[in-house]
């Protein structure tokens, strides 16, 4: 079968010649070279082509063509930038590979091309500028702008181009459920090996490959899924400002138990006996007064828990559990509700996390002990960046207890005033409480004393989605922290990534100011193996009234080289677009605070005093404050005690769902007990700024 392609513009195209029983190119046709004296078009060219039909005769080898794909080659323009503008270059469609090739002229073709393109995925469109470009636009982000001599020729590529795109885009689902297909099988073989023996289901090298494999799959699909959203929103148009893609939820429901070879949903859990205290306690809670209590301070003592997280023990005898749970989770899905496996807790609430955050309180008082409103901003962004480290506990990433719906943490520091920062008149803050009746008169009975007390209490205000709220207030130093946090975890394969929604509030109502921030990205790295902490993420900080704010980056570390833990940061006075501190280091070990006037301050937080909270002991707390309500678990934790620590986790959490349930089936809505919402947030229902007066500092 002859083949012949005359374009206009340009010298006649030799005859090609395609075997009929093979359905493959016999001979090649000499490449047109573009007629330089055509008057049609400065872009003159040509293109050859070659098709077959696999249908047209017998038994074709290896590739399949359709009747319509053709391998075409040929002259076309190419923008390639603003200082060169359009080149001529030889374009070669190689369907069989799904390639878009090109080289500097038809003589080089027997050479490296220039450029290639995968046109799986890609997206071929015609410009609407003139009836000769068009545009290829690969999966990649790369992107081809060409230029035919004419419409027709135009439109001969680009039909082309997207015939092959079509077939290669196809032909990546057939390969995704062909190998999902296999991922199947091999999970079924390895989960019909018996329970023990010298291959069993649960051998850590298959359950290994277990985990990798789903693990590789769900990134696949997830792929796929974008790459078909992208070609999807080329075609109908570009999508709308600020439309994200989001990660598939899994559409099967996951194992609940990860002792391995259960199979019950996470909606299901066994009952399993109880101690008697919690049994009563169950009985108990939907009759606990939901009212304010109020913490006498005279029954807080100095903590003397220490619940130190470095041991790697369990994590190592438990990695048969871990490659268990990677196996059945999605990539990108949300752990909200995923009832994670007990040896991996820390031993503490995740409301007790929030208040060893506080564990510099000379610092936090520090703040409003700045005599300007730079200095101010400064030593909160100083503050600020050393509150991470003492928040976590040990090497290991372990993850703190889902606080309960209404489970609330209470403790306080004390703080001689001789080891407080300060550049103003000490006698200040006492002569403004002095001044303003309102105050409470157990925080004007401390005013004489020799130390500031720094109270703190947090609660959990809802369960579905995850918020917390916790407040801190200094009242002798007109200060108070309100801030209110949900905590959104995803999986990210080898490693799970927490986001921490919400923000705070510190208000300085000596100079009526109010400092917003918000709190970066926590990830667990290596989950696997020796599981880690880092921060990620870019959070700020702003103040309205003066104008100052921060800008703080927390750097995850890069896959090749780069340090762990780094930070960096300025704060700049918005009016004047001037930058007066920049800070850089690692959050967890030493800050550099280089200011404007030149000076440099190094702090070494692993040096740092860190100030023990106090706390009332478990036989006065209430039965929903944190280290009570934890208590069997935190205990069994600390014995090694996985299995029973596990039931008495399990009997806290049907608790919550038997007490929910009830909720629903009978409209009650839930009552905090010391956060009102307001807004999209929370907060504490009896601040500092609603009992002192804000004082208006003189200009």
């Amino acid at each position: 079968m002859d083949l012949g392609v005359k374009m206009q513009g340009a010298e006649p195209v030799s005859t090609m010649k395609v075997s009929e029983s093979e359905g493959k190119l016999e001979g090649l046709a000499t490449a047109v070279t573009p007629n330089k004296n055509s008057s049609s078009s400065s872009c003159g060219g040509g293109i050859s082509s070659s098709s077959s039909s696999s249908s047209r005769g017998g038994s074709a080898k290896g590739w399949q063509y359709s009747d319509h794909m053709e391998n075409v080659y040929g002259y076309l323009m190419k923008y390639t930038n603003l200082v060169t503008g359009w080149q001529y270059r030889f374009f070669v469609l190689n369907n069989e590979a799904g390639l878009l090739e090109y080289f500097v002229n038809e003589q080089s073709r027997n050479q490296k091309p220039r450029g290639t393109l995968q046109l799986a995925g890609a997206v071929i469109s015609p410009s609407d500028e003139d009836s000769h470009t068009f545009t290829v636009n690969a999966a990649s982000g790369e992107q081809y702008k060409l230029r035919a001599t004419d419409a027709k020729e135009r439109q001969h590529w680009v039909s082309r181009l997207q015939i092959c795109t079509q077939h290669h885009t196809e032909a990546i689902g057939k390969m995704m459920s062909h190998a999902e297909g296999q991922q199947r099988d091999l999970i079924r073989r390895i989960e019909c090996l018996p329970a023990s023996g010298h291959l069993s289901s649960l051998d850590q090298d298959l359950l290994m490959l277990k985990a990798t494999s789903m693990a590789t799959m769900n990134c696949l699909n997830d792929c796929f899924h974008i790459l078909q959203l992208q070609h999807a929103s080329h075609q109908k148009g570009s999508l709308p400002s600020g439309t994200t893609i989001e990660w598939l939820e899994p559409k099967i429901p996951l194992s609940n138990h990860y002792k391995n070879g259960a199979d019950q949903p996470f909606a299901t859990e066994q009952s399993k006996p109880v101690a008697v205290a919690e049994e009563q306690c169950v009985a108990e809670s939907g009759l606990l007064a939901r009212e304010p209590e109020e913490i006498n301070a005279d029954d807080e003592v100095e903590d003397t828990c220490d619940n130190k997280e470095d041991d790697l023990g369990a994590v190592e005898e438990q990695r048969s559990v871990i490659l268990h749970l990677l196996s059945q989770l999605k990539l990108g899905m949300d752990l909200t509700r995923v009832v994670l496996p007990t040896f991996i807790l820390e031993k503490r609430s995740l409301l007790e996390m929030y208040a060893d955050f506080m564990s510099h309180p000379d610092l936090f008082i520090a703040i409003t002990n700045g005599a300007t409103a730079e200095d101010r901003m400064i030593r909160f962004v100083e503050y600020y960046l050393t509150s991470f480290h003492e928040g976590r506990k040990g090497a290991i990433a372990k993850k703190p207890y889902n606080p309960i719906i209404g489970e609330t943490f209470h403790c306080s520091w004390r703080m001689p005033k001789s080891e407080i920062a300060s550049s103003v008149i000490s006698s200040s803050s006492t002569q403004a409480i002095t001044n303003h009746a309102p105050v409470s008169e157990e925080a004007l009975s401390q005013v004489g004393s020799d130390c500031y007390t720094v109270r703190f209490v947090a609660e959990q205000v809802s369960h579905h989605p995850p918020v917390s709220g916790f407040y801190a207030e200094c009242a002798e130093r007109k200060m108070c922290v309100n801030a209110h946090v949900w905590t959104k975890s995803k999986f990210l394969g080898m490693s799970i990534g927490v986001t921490m929604v919400g923000e705070g509030v510190l208000s300085l109502l000596e100079h009526g100011e109010e400092y917003t921030f918000s709190l970066p990205c926590a990830y667990a790295r290596s989950i696997l193996t020796v599981p880690w902490v880092e921060l990620g993420g870019k959070v700020s900080v702003n103040c309205v009234k003066t104008g100052y704010s921060a800008s703080i980056t927390f750097h995850t570390k890069p896959f090749y080289g780069g340090k762990l833990h780094r930070v960096t940061g300025e704060v700049k006075h918005n009016i004047t677009n001037t930058v007066v501190c920049r800070v850089q280091g690692e959050w967890n070990s030493v800050l550099e605070f280089t200011y404007s006037n030149g000076e440099t301050k190094y702090v070494d937080l692993t040096k740092l005093s860190v100030t023990k909270k106090r706390v009332r002991p478990l036989e006065k707390q209430d039965p929903f404050e944190s280290r009570r309500l934890w208590k069997n678990v935190t205990d069994s934790l600390r014995e090694s005690e996985i299995d029973k620590a596990t039931e008495h986790k399990r009997t806290l959490e049907e608790r919550q769902r038997t007490e929910e349930r009830h909720r629903t089936e009978t409209g009650t809505p839930w009552k905090t007990k010391y956060f009102i919402k307001e807004g999209d947030g929370w907060v504490y229902h009896k601040p500092l700024w609603k009992i002192i007066p804000t004082t208006q500092p003189a200009e």
